[in-house]
């Protein structure tokens, strides 16, 4: 038996969980037609495989018709999810991995104008900014059907062999009548805490009639808004009392904040640069409060925290979620000893911000997550013998090309032009909010390291310096190079977001950025330029601006722009620069007014236009390379060899990756890197 803290048994009623370690509920947004089927069972099997102690499933799944999907809902109001939901738990328990739930109604969190077009419903007509809706008063028959619904799908999850599950309670519809913020009725439902507890103790006493008194139903709820009108601290915990009390719930997973817009909900799931599990020091308040079963998750992502969590008795489990996005094996490396080989959260919240734009969630640097049929976590050896690989770059996407060929037994030699790895990602890291980025590159660093991989620095690899290597493979990792968006003159009056970041050049007097990509790039150099006291505006001309951002990363820079003063023009094109005595005017034109043109005086104009491959290399090596440097698309996706073979007398096989190929993210060079890696 371990004395770490983190790996001892919890008892929870009569189910035993092997460890302290759990993935909350959340929506990854993997579900077909509503439900669990392969996609969403490999995602939960691996993090059982990994040794997680639970994993939680759905945030959250629909119990009523007339809450509909908001990003990838599962329907537990629908009986086809009962053999579904039991090949994914009876996957789970090969493992010891206890499987449970999140069951909601989502009231106003949702859009009427999906679905069945049924109109959403709240306590009282409270719009939700985050999901636009005017909900309708729910009437007595709505809470009666609703209270059924609970009931319902709570059989449903018995029937499917779940070891339990929770009852959602912050943002959606059950503590929408706790909070003051959003109940304003003057019914049996609304005014004292009696009364706005009524829905709850309904609901729960219909679930307990249905799946009787054994089965585990816990509930994850907010005990502080952390909101001037909403719930406050002393009423939140006090309803935390009377649920411990009630004999009906079996535990609390417990949330601080709301989460009705981008700003209030970065605060409940804080992203990088914002602080390590804000809320724990409370959860621990409410355990000690009400001598309870605590489940918590909020940006606990390293082991240090997980483990202090448990061991000062703060937590009974400690939700790890986005923690094991980024590597579902935390647990089996913690019990190996292997503990500084965790791939590392690096709080980008690629993850989240793809659900609520409507995506799947990815990790920004573990591409094999969600894609578990396809892609393995764990790289195995190859079966053909290995390989002379020379692998030109060393930013992100020609890491993870050498981590995947060194697994793979192959012998490696990575070729870098300058002094450091990282490519952009040392870039980007030299924001000081979004330094934990440089994770990406560190972890790698350490693996190639394990791997006996080779990286030759300073190293500006030209055809020879590659020949000279006597390459099998040869994988061009170069990236790009800044390039300025088409203007009519002036190309060379304009820097580049690059030159801001990296330092080279300092934002002077007033300053004029413009963002024709809308991706973190222009937006984090538009922040290093507020931050150093510029006058600044911020040109862009998309819609809105940042369309390549989703919410919870888009919080911090608007934050930054709104407290330095920045002014954001949208809808509006950069034509041209010229001088204009010591300083530039910059013309301004429109897509929509033909003939509109305005001009601005600045100081200094920063533009961004995402980056231009560099590659000549790949060029100069593609007519003596056996494939030709070609990739068969159509065997990449779905099986086979996928370099074809060209009738020529090269000797090795030639790719690009990243943005050698073209300006995309860093998700994209690291899934480029991977998914070609292990097909040979």
């Amino acid at each position: 038996m371990s004395n770490d803290p983190l790996l001892q048994p919890f008892q929870l009623k009569h189910l035993t969980l092997k460890n302290r370690i759990m993935s909350t509920a959340h929506e990854p947004a993997y579900a077909e037609d509503g439900m669990p089927k392969e996609r969403y069972r490999l995602y939960h099997a691996e993090k059982a495989k990994g040794g997680i102690a639970m994993t939680m499933t759905a945030g959250s799944a629909l119990v009523s018709r007339d809450s509909p999907a908001a990003f990838g809902n599962l329907h537990a109001y629908d009986d086809a999810i009962v053999p579904w939901l039991k090949d994914l738990t009876d996957h789970c328990h090969e493992y010891d991995c206890k499987v449970m739930i999140q069951l909601t109604h989502l009231g106003r969190r949702t859009g009427w104008n999906t679905a069945d077009w049924l109109p959403v419903l709240a306590p009282s007509l409270v719009r939700e900014a985050a999901h636009r809706s005017f909900p309708k008063m729910a009437e007595d028959w709505d809470i009666e059907r609703i209270i059924g619904d609970y009931a319902a799908a709570a059989g449903r999850m018995q029937a499917a062999g779940l070891d339990g599950f929770e009852i959602e309670a912050y943002g959606h519809l059950m503590d929408s009548f706790w909070s003051p913020a959003t109940n304003h009725r003057d019914d049996d439902y609304g005014g004292s805490l009696d009364n706005r507890l009524r829905f709850t103790w309904r609901v729960i006493e219909a679930i307990r009639k249905e799946v009787g008194p054994d089965f585990i139903v816990g509930i994850r709820m907010v005990a502080d808004e952390d909101w001037d009108k909403g719930l406050s601290r002393d009423e939140g915990v006090e309803i935390a009392r009377r649920i411990a009390d009630s004999g009906n719930f079996d535990f609390i997973n417990l949330i601080r904040g709301h989460i009705d817009s981008d700003a209030a909900l970065s605060k409940v799931i804080p992203i990088q640069g914002m602080r390590s599990a804000p809320h724990l020091d409370f959860a621990g308040e409410v355990r000690a409060a009400t001598k309870f079963p605590v489940f918590h998750a909020a940006r606990i992502s390293d082991v240090a925290t997980a483990r202090h969590a448990v061991a000062e008795g703060k937590l009974d489990m400690v939700g790890m979620t986005r923690a094991h996005i980024a590597d579902p094996h935390i647990v089996a490396k913690i019990t190996r000893g292997e503990e500084a080989r965790i791939r590392p959260c690096v709080g980008a919240t690629y993850c989240l911000d793809r659900i609520y734009e409507g995506g799947g969630a990815l990790c920004i640097h573990n591409a094999a997550t969600g894609r578990e049929a396809v892609i393995p976590h764990q790289i195995a050896k190859s079966e053909t013998p290995g390989k002379r690989v020379v692998i030109v770059g060393a930013g992100p996407a020609g890491l993870e090309a050498a981590r995947v060929a060194g697994e793979r037994g192959h012998a490696v030699t990575v070729l870098e032009a300058s002094g450091r790895a990282g490519g952009q990602v040392s870039l980007l890291a030299q924001n000081p909010r979004r330094k934990e980025m440089i994770g990406i590159v560190d972890w790698r660093l350490e693996e190639l390291d394990r791997l006996g991989v080779e990286i030759r620095y300073d190293t500006y690899a030209e055809s020879g310096d590659v020949l000279a290597l006597e390459p099998d493979v040869v994988i061009v990792a170069t990236g790009g190079i800044p390039q300025n968006p088409p203007l009519e003159a002036g190309d060379d009056l304009v820097v580049s977001s690059w030159d801001i970041i990296g330092g080279t050049v300092k934002p002077a007097g007033t300053v004029l950025v413009y963002d024709d990509s809308g991706g973190h790039q222009g937006m984090t150099a538009t922040e290093m330029i507020a931050n150093a006291g510029a006058s600044l505006e911020l040109i862009t001309p998309e819609r809105f601006f940042a369309p390549e951002i989703g919410g919870l990363n888009h919080v911090p820079y608007m934050k930054a722009f709104q407290e330095k003063g920045v002014r954001i023009t949208i809808n509006t094109r950069l034509t041209a620069v010229r001088r204009d005595g010591n300083g530039l005017v910059a013309t301004l034109g429109s897509d929509y007014a033909d003939g509109w043109s305005e001009e601005r005086q600045a100081d200094q104009v920063v533009v961004e236009h995402g980056t231009w491959p560099m590659d000549e290399l790949y060029f100069d090596l593609k007519p003596l390379s056996s494939n030709l440097g070609a990739v068969d698309y159509d065997r990449l996706v779905m099986g086979g060899d996928v370099f074809p073979a060209a009738s020529n007398d090269g000797k090795f096989i030639l790719y690009r990756i990243g943005d050698a190929v073209s300006a995309r993210n860093i998700h994209a060079a690291i899934y480029d890197a991977l998914r070609l890696g292990i097909r040979w």
